[in-house]
């Protein structure tokens, strides 16, 4: 919204946003019962013009008081030109579900300022759970996004470090974490927060998997390889996949009636797992023009997920 936190308390909310049509923060204000809007264009301070969900809730027991939960939808509905609608289908369930969620989420803050420290369990049980669903929507809505992000040089080691700075500063928890770098690779040509996600995936998976070993270990292995070689769909053209980054670790490895499948929506062997870690990695790494494969060496107790990139030109 472009306004602090502090400056917000006891303004209006016409004088901190502009609709549209001009009646509607009139409307809003007025409003004794729950209101659904989709897609309203407002401003907010003068600045860029904003499309938003909005879900208006009176508060029950504070008459004259409403919780407004604003979603900034952005561009996501504008159809290209071209698009099918029913493209848009993923999106738009999204934002449906997490309106709701928002509301839910501030009523339970609202209630729980109400309550004594010890009562607290269950709002903050039911913020936890709604953050999770909102987690959840925002990466089925990633693997729904057909625009690849932007390409560019990036230096793989720089990628692989950030992945484990943010996975080790969740905790030592005695894996160890073996660096087999090769310094004289050259740029490949990704996306860096992408790629950043895509190792920050793949570390987090294999430290959960060896976590139960005796002597748990993980080896990340940069390296350059020759031979493979794909039809990129973009391109329409072969490109070359020479820079190889692994990751092992010595864990149990994956249920062999699943290993055909660990790329797939929705398949985990995680107790509490969602299955969309590792889709997600995969549709990462494609928008990247690369590939990612799995195997398990289970003479050696290994398992290995591989990623290869193209080189930077």
């Amino acid at each position: 919204m472009g306004i602090g936190a502090k400056r917000l308390i006891g303004r209006r909310l016409e004088d901190v946003a502009q609709f549209d049509e001009a009646r509607f923060g009139e409307w809003l204000e007025r409003a004794d019962s729950p209101i659904t809007a989709l897609s309203v264009k407002a401003r907010f301070a003068g600045h860029i013009e904003h499309k938003l969900d909005l879900i208006l809730s009176p508060v029950i027991d504070h008459p004259g008081w409403q919780m407004l939960a604003m979603n900034d939808v952005g561009a996501t509905e504008t159809l290209g030109e071209g698009e099918e609608p029913f493209l848009r289908a993923p999106a738009i369930l999204a934002h449906e579900i997490k309106n709701p969620l928002s509301a839910i989420r501030g009523a339970a803050q609202l209630l729980g300022r109400k309550l004594e420290p010890a009562e607290k369990a269950m709002t903050q049980l039911i913020t936890d759970e709604v953050d999770r669903i909102a987690k959840l929507v925002d990466r089925m809505q990633s693997l729904g996004r057909e625009q690849p992000e932007p390409v560019a040089p990036c230096n793989l080691h720089e990628a692989v470090r950030r992945a484990i700075s943010v996975i080790s500063a969740t905790g030592d928890d005695g894996i160890e974490l073996v660096e087999e770098f090769d310094p004289s690779l050259p740029d490949v040509l990704g996306n860096e927060d992408g790629l950043v996600q895509v190792l920050l995936n793949l570390v987090a998976n294999a430290r959960d998997a060896c976590r139960e070993s005796r002597s748990p270990r993980i080896v990340i292995r940069t390296r350059f390889v020759s031979g493979l070689v794909l039809t990129a769909i973009r391109l329409g053209r072969p490109v070359k996949l020479p820079i190889e980054v692994r990751v092992s670790d010595n864990g149990p490895g994956i249920d062999k009636a699943l290993r055909d499948h660990i790329f797939e929506p929705f398949v985990t062997s995680k107790k509490n797992g969602q299955g969309l870690g590792l889709a997600l990695v995969n549709k990462l790494v494609r928008d990247m023009d690369g590939r990612i494969s799995h195997e398990r060496d289970d003479s050696e107790g290994w398992t290995h997920f591989k990623v290869h990139l193209p080189v930077a030109r």
